[in-house]
């Protein structure tokens, strides 16, 4: 009788953590074309880092709307949370980035998910017209 093979683990694989490395840093570049192309090719859309970032989270950060509006296009979760409870919107609030914050918005994104949450970040940086535009004045 043999050994059965080992199954070969993706998450181990050093062409596979390569890839997904490339795709996180399409995200914090927006790289919206290039990224979109590989999720419409099967890359998960909620594709998460080491630290529960999305691709989502990570453009959103970074100030890159268009790449946020992709990337939710293609069914990606806008209040995906991260391993410290934040959601992309409240990154975005955090960052100053009221165009993310508003593509978040058509995208579906709850102002009072995460911890903290987008209202919670905006009332501790003084944003008034991000708490008018959430509801939360």
């Amino acid at each position: 009788m043999s050994e059965p093979t080992p199954r070969h683990d993706p998450a181990h694989d050093p062409d596979v953590l390569r890839l997904a490395a490339e795709l996180f840093d399409l995200a914090r570049r927006g790289g919206t074309e290039t990224l979109a192309a590989y999720v419409d090719a099967g890359v998960p859309a909620d594709l998460t880092n080491d630290k529960g970032d999305t691709l989502v989270m990570l453009a959103a950060y970074h100030g890159h709307a268009a790449t946020v509006a992709a990337l939710l296009q293609r069914g990606a979760d806008p209040d995906r949370v991260n391993d410290r409870g934040q959601t992309p919107l409240a990154g975005a609030v955090f960052r100053g980035e009221d165009e993310v914050v508003r593509v978040l918005l058509d995208g579906g994104a709850d102002p009072a998910a995460g911890a903290p949450s987008a209202v919670d970040t905006a009332r501790m940086f003084g944003k008034d017209a991000l708490l008018e535009l959430f509801g939360a004045a």
